[in-house]
């Protein structure tokens, strides 16, 4: 009851601050989000916030947005950053980024010294995100969609999300035989069995 009236706050607030048709479909988007999510509804939001925050601090930095390809996820404020920089210096900046971004319990710094992917690697990386989340989704019915992140780069696999030990295995081993997998990083974090939401 309490997560549901938050969420009918949160829905309130966007149509009156938004007061446009937009800002009420873009509200009930993230309300069903919030709602299909195993993190509480002041960490989806702070995810969002954190994510924003990477992005805008990411932007600020001419030489990081010139030489490197990157990506944030930021889930139950974890932050993932993957990609390619050119150099060690260049990486390291993207922690000092990540370290300076309130509420954030750790980040996880994977990106790769290298050149940036071509867009025909990154659009592969896609497909194979896509094909892994249908099949865990397929697989695993007691799963919804919000409850686990996949992020591949350039055929690594990241798995993000809170899940039981049993649920993970299952995960794994999906991501793991998917065609064009090079490799799985597991990053779950297993609740306490206790906790209602699992």
């Amino acid at each position: 009851m309490q997560r549901f009236i938050s969420i009918s706050l949160i829905l309130f607030c966007l149509y009156f601050l938004g007061g446009c048709t937009a800002a009420v479909v873009g509200g009930a988007v993230a309300g069903t989000s919030i709602a299909m999510d195993k993190r509480t509804t002041g960490d989806y939001v702070e995810d969002q916030n954190i994510k924003s925050k990477f992005t805008h601090l990411y932007y600020q930095n001419d030489a990081l947005t010139e030489q490197t390809h990157v990506n944030v996820t930021s889930y139950n404020r974890q932050v993932l950053i993957t990609g390619e920089a050119p150099t060690d210096e260049l990486k390291q900046q993207l922690s000092i980024i990540a370290g300076q971004i309130k509420n954030v319990r750790k980040h996880f710094n994977e990106v790769v010294v290298a050149e940036p992917t071509s867009m025909s690697v990154r659009t592969n990386d896609s497909y194979i995100t896509s094909k892994i989340k249908t099949s865990i989704f397929t697989h695993i019915s007691e799963l919804d969609g919000a409850q686990v992140k996949v992020v591949t780069e350039n055929g690594s696999v990241f798995l993000m999300g809170l899940v039981n030990r049993e649920q993970a295995k299952q995960i794994t081993e999906i991501a793991r035989t998917t065609n064009g997998v090079k490799r799985v990083i597991k990053l779950f974090e297993y609740p306490n069995p206790r906790d209602t939401r699992i």
